[in-house]
């Protein structure tokens, strides 16, 4: 039987009249791959914003390895294991790549800042870092500041960044967006490792292309709720699916 990592239970926000996600119950299992795709304005980066905490729901439960956090704050959810990327790119300009991606393996390892206090001794902070630039293919740039980096890079330091807290679930936001088409494979390359290394995640993307390679499911918002969910081939034949997204061109590259 698999193991549910991840569930929300009938979530919902609402702005006013509108109803930005409504009524969604997932079951995230622990070690695959999701991925959520809708058109925009479907609520995908809004339940991304409610499972990480940066909105409080209006109606539902988030459930995390049999938890209820509902009510947690976004600090203590990345304690526990919830980890997050962004769909605009978030990290320190002024820091170099290596004290960007050291910063988060403080956090991991509950290193606080301490004025003069030389964290070369900090073994373990250190190696960590070393070996997450390494992942992500960062380690020549290290002592780069993150504003000199390419956008594709700045992407896969937040990546690593991420990575650096060990998270159990991943959120990535269209991890790719804003990539030039010739990074895009590397940023494939370096998810399907992290996925095989055992890390469920949970994906916001829309290159079909990605979609196919790297999903074990697919679930389709629209309108703030789920239109259809399971394998990425059954679902993009779905008729539903196919009828919300005719003339859209989303699906078609899906089921190309």
């Amino acid at each position: 039987m698999s193991e549910i990592i991840l569930k929300t239970e009938n979530l919902g926000i609402s702005f006013g009249a509108h109803k930005a996600v409504s009524n969604v119950s997932l079951e995230i299992e622990k070690g695959k791959l999701t991925t959520i795709l809708g058109p925009n304005g479907a609520g995908k980066t809004t339940f991304f914003n409610l499972i990480s905490g940066l909105l409080t729901p209006t109606t539902g439960k988030i459930f995390f390895d049999g938890t209820d956090i509902t009510s947690l704050s976004p600090t203590k959810r990345v304690a526990i294991g919830v980890g997050r990327s962004f769909q605009l790119t978030n990290v320190f300009p002024k820091l170099t790549a290596y004290e960007n991606v050291r910063l988060a393996a403080q956090s991991h390892y509950k290193v606080g800042f301490k004025l003069l206090t030389n964290f070369d001794k900090f073994s373990n902070v250190n190696e960590r870092t070393e070996e997450i630039l390494e992942r992500v293919l960062l380690l020549d740039r290290k002592n780069s500041l993150a504003s000199d980096l390419t956008h594709g890079e700045q992407r896969k330091l937040e990546l690593g960044m991420a990575l650096a807290l060990d998270p159990k679930v991943l959120l990535l936001d269209e991890p790719t967006a804003g990539m030039a088409i010739e990074e895009v494979p590397t940023m494939i390359d370096i998810i399907t490792k992290t996925h095989a290394l055992g890390t469920t995640i949970v994906l916001i993307e829309h290159k079909m292309d990605m979609v196919k390679k790297l999903s074990d499911r697919l679930v389709i918002l629209a309108n703030g709720s789920v239109l259809a969910d399971g394998d990425p081939e059954a679902v993009s034949k779905n008729p539903e699916v196919l009828a919300a997204y005719l003339g859209g061109g989303v699906l078609n590259e899906i089921s190309s």
